[in-house]
């Protein structure tokens, strides 16, 4: 079994940091591992967001729904992802998502204040949550572009890849084709055609309530033309 310190280096928040570093760390902070049993649930859409979540072993399913239940985003996450980073800070700090274990599965919790002396404690550790911050903050931006004056498959690849993790695997978005191309504003038959040309290109699969992801990566390079595609 891997040590405290083997996982530490292995997630995000550590990249680049010495190993007498997380030592010393590991001395002044409290790490929780907490275990869940296959099908247990870990944290419920609009829980409070008062720690940062690392899965460390198992898989997770995290599944964002809307508020009438007509369109949601299911994603898997295994070791070395944070559940829902994004809202442990700002104005909105509740989880967006529903997420459980797929089987046995570990998470490290650390609570916000030990946190935030984490980040206080060396530079690094500022600059890997700020670098994950600025990333996804960027997404906003490529977003409202992507929406106003990008093609359907444009803004298809945009809606799965805002709402999911770059590492997120079997990602499936579920929504009656005619909801999405309403929303979009486009004709059935260009919406279908753009479902097509995805297809063909490998990027996706889909039914008539379903689009499944075959290659995220292919669809962050869609939106080069706003941004550089690097997650």
């Amino acid at each position: 079994m891997d040590s405290i310190f083997d996982i530490l280096l292995g997630l995000p928040l550590f990249k680049g940091v010495s190993r007498e570093k997380i030592e010393e760390i590991v001395e002044v902070s409290k790490f929780h591992f907490l275990k869940y049993l296959q099908g247990e649930i870990i944290v419920k859409a609009g829980d409070p967001c008062t720690h940062v979540m690392f899965i460390i072993s198992g898989s997770v399913r995290s599944t964002v729904v809307n508020s009438d239940g007509r369109f949601r985003v299911a994603q898997t996450l295994g070791p070395s992802n944070v559940i829902a980073p994004d809202f442990l800070f700002g104005r909105y700090t509740s989880y967006p998502c529903m997420v459980t274990s797929q089987e046995t599965t570990g998470i490290l919790q650390i609570s916000k204040n030990d946190y935030l002396n984490i980040l206080n404690s060396d530079r690094v550790f500022l600059f890997n949550v700020l670098n994950i911050l600025s990333m996804n903050a960027q997404k906003a931006v490529v977003g409202i572009l992507a929406l106003t004056e990008g093609s359907i498959e444009e803004r298809i690849a945009l809606w799965i890849t805002a709402l999911s993790q770059p590492n997120g695997k079997d990602i499936v978005l579920t929504c009656r084709q005619r909801d999405l191309y309403s929303f979009f504003g486009v004709q059935r038959s260009s919406f279908l055609n753009a479902l097509e040309n995805m297809k063909q290109k490998g990027m996706i699969e889909y039914t008539q309530n379903e689009i499944k992801v075959v290659e995220r990566r292919a669809l962050v390079a869609l939106l080069h033309h706003y941004t550089d595609g690097g997650e």
